[in-house]
């Protein structure tokens, strides 16, 4: 870091302080956006520019408009803000209208979703019907049937998040596979360099993850797609994401350097607080905050799940001549009809500015 670059950037724990945020507020805007980072020297560490906390400093809402974009909530909270009962709410996050942002293990292993305040009360406004009277038919079904989205509804989230953090192609790819079960992992990338060039460019695990072997099971668990729909989707967003790294650059051999670094480029912090390689060492400005880490409310038994109804592993095998789900318009089936007519046409691999796409 040269002397023009301390001048006009600051560390994260002092960006953080100058606008006003605890740690893990601000650790979540930079990975939402809300306050942009750039990287400092040939190494994985950020800073914020000073043009950029002034920028956030004008706002007309300074302090209190920043705090609640970043401001986070659970059940009862939640519920409150829609006023709703906490099992109604539950029962809405189950079927998938409410996405967390993150979750931890209480000291019961019980896992706990938390929610950005401000997308529970955009869902209030966007869906009033919903708050009141009974639910419609569909969504009772799915919850007859157990259905549980907030699983797969995070995943979602983080895995847009990691994708937005870097225009490497590699690490995209990394992105993906960090979603799937290394079974499946080994059926779509059958060269042992390329999986281990993948692997250690594995996103690391999110910030505050549990020390106990049982406990992170669990969590590691969570970290996988499961059904049978979501493991085909990010298999073939695999197989493209893979298709532009080999073009971009071959994964590199034992005794090679590889070409480049994955820096992630843009300013965003890369998501869940360390960057993107294995085994780097945590930014010391951004140390975990314990106020986020909060036990279970008082009688919120609707906020936390027990780590035994999280279902087990299933692992669907998807191989050449599956059935695969209808075509039609949808993101999806299109990604789908190209998977298909490039298999079929023997279309040669590679090709540049094909993006991965994330789960809906």
């Amino acid at each position: 870091m040269t002397v023009d670059e301390g001048a006009r950037t600051v560390t994260p724990g002092q960006a953080a302080e100058e606008l006003e945020l605890r740690r893990g507020e601000f650790r979540l805007a930079a990975q939402l956006g809300l306050v942009r980072t750039v990287p400092v020297g040939d190494g994985e560490r950020r800073r914020v520019e000073r043009a950029e906390i002034d920028r956030l400093r004008a706002a007309p809402d300074f302090p209190e408009g920043l705090r609640e974009r970043v401001r986070e909530v659970g059940t009862r909270e939640a519920a409150a803000l829609l006023s709703v009962p906490p099992d109604r709410f539950t029962r809405l996050a189950r079927t998938g209208h409410l996405s967390p942002v993150r979750f931890y293990l209480n000291r019961y292993r019980a896992v706990v979703w938390r929610y950005l305040a401000a997308e529970v009360t955009e869902f209030a406004l966007a869906h009033p019907a919903l708050l009141t009277g009974r639910l419609p038919l569909d969504v009772r079904k799915r919850l007859d049937a157990h259905e549980d989205a907030r699983p797969r509804n995070w995943r979602a989230r983080r895995l847009a998040l990691l994708l937005r953090a870097t225009d490497d192609p590699w690490a995209r790819a990394a992105a993906i596979a960090s979603m799937l079960h290394p079974v499946h992992l080994a059926e779509v990338v059958g060269d042992p360099y390329e999986r281990a060039h993948l692997d250690r460019l594995r996103p690391p695990p999110q910030p505050g993850q549990p020390v106990s072997q049982a406990a992170r099971e669990i969590t590691d668990l969570l970290a996988l797609a499961d059904a049978p729909d979501e493991v085909l989707w990010h298999r073939m967003s695999l197989t493209l994401a893979l298709e532009e790294a080999r073009a971009d650059r071959p994964a590199p051999h034992p005794g090679e350097v590889p070409a480049r670094a994955p820096l992630p480029p843009r300013g965003v912090e890369p998501p869940l607080g360390r960057g993107l390689g294995p085994d780097r060492d945590p930014d010391p400005g951004l140390e975990p905050d314990p106020a986020l880490e909060p036990g279970p409310e008082p009688g919120s038994v609707a906020e936390s799940v027990p780590a035994s109804e999280i279902p087990a592993m299933r692992l669907p095998a998807v191989r050449p001549g599956a059935e695969l789900p209808p075509r039609g318009g949808s993101s999806r089936s299109r990604l789908l009809d190209r998977l298909l007519r490039r298999k079929t046409a023997g279309a040669p691999r590679g090709g540049r500015g094909k993006r991965p796409v994330a789960w809906p």
